[in-house]
């Protein structure tokens, strides 16, 4: 799976499962870039695209947007990720100033973003929340409970209550680590640096046995590689896929699929993935999550 520089082949999972049992589940795209948005409001344009768990809202906004959420069930996450943005961000009473580069929790209740600036915004929302779930373009994938995917169930509560968090995504690298990786209760997201086109003699195709990867470009432009394996049932086989993804856009990536994605522009590519719940074996290596003191190990 992993070559042996990668820091993923320390994983308590690099040896993948037992094999799959079966691999009924499509893959899914949001193709942003060329496809309208689902909705549009003032100073806003949204587009929705979802897992079996999580959606997610990529947002291309104009100073004094506003996103409210009445009676939020569960936690939620904003990404700025372009350095210019900036948003006023109030929950349950409190009010915190967000700058650009950023990623931020946002407890359950009341809440509301203001958009100082004027650029684009990612929220990950799970699928508690109806309303958000009601507007993808991609519904008919996630009809009925995931074949591979356990019901939902949040992470602990972080240890001193709720209340906004919001972390820089101003890391400096580190050897042996895998990204820039945050948690909440309901979200693992990995940030990764800015790269260059992948060499495709050390591409790294695995797979996950009982969760979905999201994988969230932002910048330049990606081949994702899908192969599905064979079960006993032939009519269950799938050709592979070799996708051809501009940003921004969204790949949702099953359960029990072989993946591997190679960033491929080389004036530089931008990737975010996502988690929900978040991943046990990411967590359980030390130094990886960025905020794990603010949020209990699963």
């Amino acid at each position: 799976m992993y070559e042996t520089d990668d820091p993923r082949s320390r994983l308590s999972t690099a040896a993948g499962g037992a094999g799959p049992i079966s691999a009924f589940a499509a893959s899914s795209y949001g193709r942003f870039y060329e496809s309208p948005p689902q909705e549009t409001d003032e100073g806003q344009r949204n587009w929705y695209t979802r897992g079996q768990n999580f959606v997610v809202c990529y947002s291309e906004v104009e100073p004094g947007a506003v996103f409210e959420r009445k009676g939020q069930p569960d936690e939620y996450v904003l990404l700025l990720h372009d350095p210019n943005m900036a948003a006023t961000v109030e929950a349950n009473g409190e009010t915190v100033e967000v700058p650009g580069y950023t990623i931020t929790m946002i407890p359950p209740g009341d809440s509301r973003i203001t958009c100082k600036t004027g650029g684009r915004i990612v929220r990950l929302i799970t699928t508690q929340s109806a309303d958000i779930a009601a507007k993808v373009d991609n519904a008919d994938n996630y009809v009925g409970p995931h074949p591979q995917v356990p019901q939902f169930e949040p992470w602990p509560e972080p240890v001193d209550g709720w209340k906004i968090r919001s972390y820089s995504l101003d890391v400096p690298d580190q050897e042996g680590r895998f990204g820039k990786i945050f948690r909440c209760t309901t979200f693992m997201v990995n940030v990764f640096p800015p790269q260059g086109p992948r060499d495709v003699t050390k591409l790294s195709p695995h797979h996950h046995d009982d969760f979905e990867q999201c994988s969230l470009a932002l910048e330049g432009w990606y081949m994702h590689h899908l192969r599905w394996p064979w079960t006993a049932n032939q009519h269950d086989w799938r050709d592979d896929e070799h996708e051809r993804v501009a940003s921004p856009s969204v790949c949702v990536i099953p359960p029990k699929v072989i993946h591997t994605s190679a960033p491929s522009d080389p004036n530089g590519n931008v990737l975010v993935d996502i988690f929900s719940p978040p991943r046990e074996d990411f967590s359980d290596m030390p130094g990886w999550v960025l905020n794990a003191k603010d949020y209990p190990r699963k």
